[in-house]
Order: structure tokens, then C-alpha cells, then sequence
């Protein structure tokens, strides 16, 4: 028994194993969090499991509601009217930010989160700490975890709570808090902003240390745009593009942003392969690179949304988006062979392919079971890639009717292909069975 419980139905042991937990071995995961308003605890079950059931029938959540992807219930002995900021501050802090990048149309966030982030500032004593992010973005990503421990470590102090502000409605929000790229932090006392934190490679001790004396970013040094550096690199504008490809049949372009922590760390790669290819007089192609920042009609024909994205263009067309090209060598090698293989530099992807072929030939009777591939590369596919959350390669996604239900994480070998797939026509198998008992 709990004396106060959240509970939240539907896809969430997914989203908290992402967290760094370990929840694919277990039915269930606990994690609390005190303060001078709630004893809170958390528990998220798996429907799959006998527990998760039972759990779920006790709190009287349906699991075949049609009402939406999840359910919110909160449950404390003695307490009545909680406010949905105080909610929402919790909430944050454990789940929301990995679940609303899984899942960024479930009923969770509220429509109105700009008008309860204000509510939360206002009513909350204790300085918070708002990271604000964007689904896609990779240094979120890696940080989210940091920033999820170091809320652990400072519970009571201090509130840490994240906010997807990709979406246009919170245009006005980012501009109001200088939210110019992914994450941006904002510290804020007594519901003013004080100060942005910028480090981005920082540990969960290094951000409870600096909360404990938070001080403004130390004012930079202007850094020289790369085009005006001594570089190899062709640097292209909106009006050059297209003459650039046509004078050069073979071209790899960079498109960057000038504040993007991979590109500058690419930049120095990139460079010194410029040094080879483009001043070679029998090279294979040369380098270019395009500041997305400024140039941004050009940027938006190829619908770049994420930095750096590097795009490989033959006689003047578009043919590959390749995100593994991050060194000197690769690219190099690229460039001598761009044709190598219909998965460009994807040693994994090479690997894979036979065994999924393998599992694919042994369900072809079956009339309910399909496997199926999409080239990425091929710039047709490039948004829906994007839109279904394609980030490396390969990448594996389950659907069923239609929806996307869960990434593939298991082995990548025919057994592993094949048990997946058998496991959920098993499972699909006990609801009916189950269906059948009940009428």
C-alpha cells in the first residue's frame, strides 16, 4: 500500500528504461521524491505483466480506454485539491521530458503548459532550474539523464524541470528567455530569471555545485566565423548553391550552425580533409559547408533541422544524408567510393540485412506479419525518417495497425528477429483467449 500514488498508464516502462533504469527485467519502478508539500512516489507498471494488471484494475484504470494514450491519478490519505503545478513540477523532473519525445501528441502535457510554467514560477519559493529543450536534439538527449540525477541529488533545494519548446506556440516564450538553440537553461528565484547556465558538458555534481552559488556565463570572446578563417572549405551562401553544384559534379556540403558544440567539434575534420580533396588535382569531389544560421533558404529546401547535417550531392541532385561522417578518415574514404553500398558507411546496417531477410522469408505466408526497409539515405525518405524518429542506423521501429508501438532494441541476429515477432503474436493470442473467457 501506498500512502500517495501516481500512477501512469501506457507506454512509460519504454520511456523510464531510456532513463537509464533497468526496467525490461522488472514488472514495476519506484522513484520518489519529498518535499514540504507531498510524499510522492511514482510507480510505473508494464500492462503486460500480472502486477501491472492487477495494479491497474485496483486504481480503476482501463487499460483498453479509448480516452487517449494515458491516464493521470493521483492518490494521497488526507489531502485533497492538488495543484496541477506542483504536479507538474514533479512530474518533469522524473518523466516528462523522456515522455514527451516519445510521445509528444499524449494527453500528459497539457495544451496550456506555457500558462502553468508561469504558475509554477510564480507559486514556487525554491530557485528553479527550467531546462529547455527539443525532442530531437542530441545534446538534450545526453544531458537529460545529468540533469535528471543532479534533480535527485538537490530534491528539496532545488526544482530541476524541463519544457519541449520546439513547437511554434512557444516562440514567444524562447524569445522572452534568449532561447536561441537546444538546451537552453534558465535559472530563475522567486519566479524572476536570473541567469542562463551554459555548460553543456557539465556532471550532475558540477550542476548542484553551481546552484549552490549560481553565477551569470563569463562574457566570451567573439569567435571568427568560419568562413573568414584560413580554411580549405568552399563556403556557400543561399545565391551561390546551386552554381557551386553545378560547377562541381561531386560535392559533400556541411550544414552548420555556428553555436552547435558536434559541428565546432567536426569543424577541425572537416578542415583537413578540405586540405586533401580540394586541392588535390585528381580528387573525387570536394568539401563545402553551408551556416544554416544565415543562409537559411537554402537551409530550408532541404529541410534542415538538426547541426551538423551532412548531405552528399551528384551532378547537382541530392543522393545521401550521411549523419556517421564525423572524421578526417571517413570522409576521405567516402568520397574515393560514395557507391560502396546501398547503406553508406553503415557496417551494422550490412550485417543486419541478411538476418532480417532470413526472418522476413520465414513469416511470408503469414498474412499478419510483414517486415519491411526504408533507405534513409535516399532523400525521398529523408522526413519520414525524421518523422519516425530515425536518429542512427539501423534503427528498428514495431507497428502495429498502423501505429508505432515501440523501437527494437534486441539482438540483431535471425533468432532475435523472429523471437520478437513471435513473442507478440503470443501475446496477441492470450487477449483473445481472454476476450473469449470474459463473455
Amino acid at each position: 500500500t501506498y500512502s500517495s500514488l501516481l500512477v501512469l498508464r501506457a507506454l512509460c516502462p519504454v520511456c523510464l528504461s531510456e532513463m537509464g533504469h533497468s526496467t525490461r527485467s522488472t514488472a514495476g519502478l519506484l522513484l520518489s521524491r519529498s518535499d514540504s508539500e507531498f510524499d510522492l512516489r511514482f510507480v510505473c507498471r508494464s500492462l503486460r505483466d500480472s502486477e501491472g494488471r492487477k495494479l491497474c484494475k485496483k486504481v480503476k484504470v482501463d487499460p483498453s480506454s479509448k480516452r487517449g494514450r494515458a491516464e493521470l491519478l493521483h492518490y494521497k490519505e488526507n489531502f485533497s485539491n492538488p495543484t496541477w503545478s506542483t504536479l507538474l513540477c514533479f512530474v518533469y523532473t522524473c518523466v516528462c521530458m523522456c515522455f514527451a519525445e516519445k510521445h509528444p501528441d499524449s494527453s500528459l502535457v497539457p495544451s496550456s503548459l506555457s500558462k502553468d510554467f508561469r504558475k509554477l514560477l510564480k507559486k514556487e519559493e525554491r530557485p528553479v532550474l527550467m531546462m529547455f529543450y527539443a525532442p530531437w536534439c542530441g545534446v538534450c538527449k545526453r544531458m537529460q539523464p545529468i540533469f535528471q540525477q543532479a534533480a535527485t541529488e538537490t530534491k528539496g533545494k532545488y526544482v530541476l524541470a524541463g519544457m519541449n519548446v520546439h513547437p511554434a506556440e512557444f516562440d514567444g516564450l524562447k524569445q522572452e528567455y534568449g532561447v536561441k538553440g537546444y538546451p537552453t537553461f534558465c535559472y530563475f528565484e522567486k519566479g524572476k530569471f536570473l541567469h542562463h547556465y551554459e555548460n553543456y558538458g557539465a556532471t550532475a555534481k558540477d550542476i548542484a555545485d553551481w546552484l549552490k552559488n549560481p553565477q551569470p556565463p563569463q562574457p566570451k570572446t567573439p569567435e571568427v566565423p568560419w568562413s573568414e578563417t584560413d580554411s580549405a572549405v568552399f563556403h556557400l551562401s543561399d545565391e551561390s548553391f546551386d552554381s557551386f553544384l553545378e560547377e562541381h559534379p561531386a560535392a559533400l556540403v556541411m550544414f552548420y550552425a555556428p553555436w552547435c558544440g558536434h559541428c565546432k567539434k567536426m569543424k577541425p575534420e572537416y578542415d583537413e580533409a578540405a586540405e586533401i580533396l580540394n586541392k588535390g588535382a585528381d580528387s573525387p569531389g570536394v568539401l563545402a559547408a553551408v551556416d544554416a544560421t544565415v543562409h537559411k533558404a537554402v537551409s530550408d529546401r532541404f529541410k534542415i533541422s538538426g547541426f551538423p547535417t551532412v548531405k552528399y550531392f551528384e551532378k547537382g541532385e541530392e543522393k545521401y544524408t550521411l549523419p556517421q561522417l564525423r572524421n578526417k578518415d571517413k570522409i576521405i574514404e567516402f568520397m574515393h567510393n560514395p557507391s560502396a553500398c546501398s547503406f553508406p558507411g553503415c557496417p551494422h546496417c550490412k550485417n543486419a540485412v541478411p538476418h532480417f531477410t532470413t526472418a522476413a522469408e520465414l513469416f511470408k505466408e503469414d498474412r499478419k506479419i510483414v517486415y519491411a526497409a526504408v533507405d534513409c539515405t535516399k532523400g525521398q525518405n529523408h522526413e519520414l525518417c525524421k518523422q519516425e524518429g530515425v536518429e542512427g542506423y539501423p534503427t528498428f521501429n514495431y507497428y502495429n495497425y498502423g501505429k508505432f508501438v515501440e523501437k527494437y532494441n534486441g539482438d540483431r541476429g535471425e533468432a532475435g528477429f523472429t523471437g520478437f515477432m513471435r513473442s507478440l503474436r503470443g501475446r496477441d493470442q492470450e487477449k483473445v483467449v481472454k476476450r473469449k473467457e470474459e463473455l
